[in-house]
C-alpha cells in the first residue's frame, strides 16, 4: 500500500482564469468553492477532486508547453461515470469555444474503457476516461 492515498488538488496557471473558471463550471459542472481575488486564484470541485486555477501574470509572454519537448505536466484526467456520459460530453465540447479536440472518444488499450482527450481554454490538455458499464 502506497503512502498516498490519491490526488487531493491540482493547480494549474492559466492564461485568462474567467474563461477556465466558467468552462469548468458551466461545460462540466464544477462548482466554484473559493476564490482569492488579489492572489488571483479560483478553487474549484467536482466532488471528489479540488482544482486551483491561477492566473498567469504575463501570458501574452508566456510559454505554452509542449507536452513532448518539455517536462512538466503531460496532461491531467477525470474519470466519468460511463460511456454514454463520455459521448455526451463529448458533442458538448465539440462546439465549445476555446476546446480543441485532440480525439474523440476511443477505446483504451483493448478496451472496455474509453476515453478521449482535448485541450480546455487556454491549452492544457485533458483526459476523459469511463468505465464500460
Amino acid at each position: 500500500m502506497a503512502i498516498t492515498q490519491g490526488a487531493h488538488h491540482l493547480g494549474l496557471t492559466v492564461p485568462n482564469i474567467d474563461t477556465t473558471r466558467d468552462f469548468f463550471v458551466n461545460v462540466l459542472e464544477f462548482k466554484q468553492v473559493g476564490i482569492v481575488p488579489a492572489y488571483p486564484a479560483c478553487f474549484l470541485s467536482d466532488g471528489t477532486t479540488l482544482l486551483t486555477l491561477w492566473q498567469a501574470t504575463d501570458p501574452e509572454s508566456a510559454t505554452a508547453f509542449d507536452r513532448k519537448a518539455n517536462i512538466g505536466l503531460h496532461h491531467f484526467a477525470f474519470k466519468v461515470d460511463g460511456v454514454e456520459t463520455l459521448n455526451a460530453i463529448y458533442k458538448k465540447l465539440k462546439n465549445t469555444e476555446g476546446v480543441e479536440i485532440e480525439f474523440a472518444p476511443e477505446l483504451l488499450g483493448g478496451g472496455p474503457t474509453q476515453h478521449m482527450m482535448f485541450y480546455i481554454p487556454g491549452g492544457i490538455r485533458m483526459e476523459l476516461t469511463a468505465t464500460a458499464s
